[in-house]
């Protein structure tokens, strides 16, 4: 392992002081800053059924001009926001599934998302979830009561319902 986990949390850390992880939390949002960072948008699809059946829950297809990145689409919301938040720390480590490729060189970028043994795959799944923790909380305030609680186990808050 090229670094310990400590500089790793770090290196999340100063990707995440970069970001406007508003409150509430919006996932568009969220796409729609890093998209203006990068000069080109940013499109969300659902994995065909053919994929995820295959155990692919996740996929980043990078070209020159667009991302698109896609998720499982039969699963729950709050792991479809996790599958796309992880796809983003891809994005957002600037990850290259071509070894040796240089990103500019017209080649699509393609990672699928399986497993977490490699590098990249640890590298995003922090990240996403360190997005996820800092985007859910309100500054100095954890869920108080015990629905509130429940809710933020679950990934739902008080302006999801009703």
């Amino acid at each position: 392992m090229p670094y310990g986990r400590h500089h790793l949390r770090k290196r999340c850390e100063s990707i995440i002081s970069g970001l406007d992880l508003s409150h509430p939390f919006s996932l568009e949002g969220l796409c729609a800053r890093i998209a203006e960072q990068r000069g080109r948008p940013i499109r969300l699809h659902p994995l065909p059924p053919e994929a995820a059946e295959s155990g692919v829950c996740g996929l980043w297809v990078g070209t020159a001009s667009v991302d698109y990145v896609f998720f499982e689409a039969k699963t729950s919301r709050l792991h479809r926001e996790h599958i796309v938040l992880h796809e983003l720390g891809h994005i957002l480590f600037g990850h290259n599934s071509l070894a040796g490729e240089e990103p500019d060189s017209g080649v699509p970028v393609i990672l699928g998302r399986t497993n977490y043994t490699t590098r990249q795959e640890r590298e995003a799944e922090l990240l996403a979830s360190l997005i996820r923790t800092q985007a859910g909380l309100l500054p100095g305030r954890g869920p108080q009561g015990p629905l509130e609680k429940l809710g933020s186990a679950l990934g739902v808050r008080s302006t999801d319902v009703g």
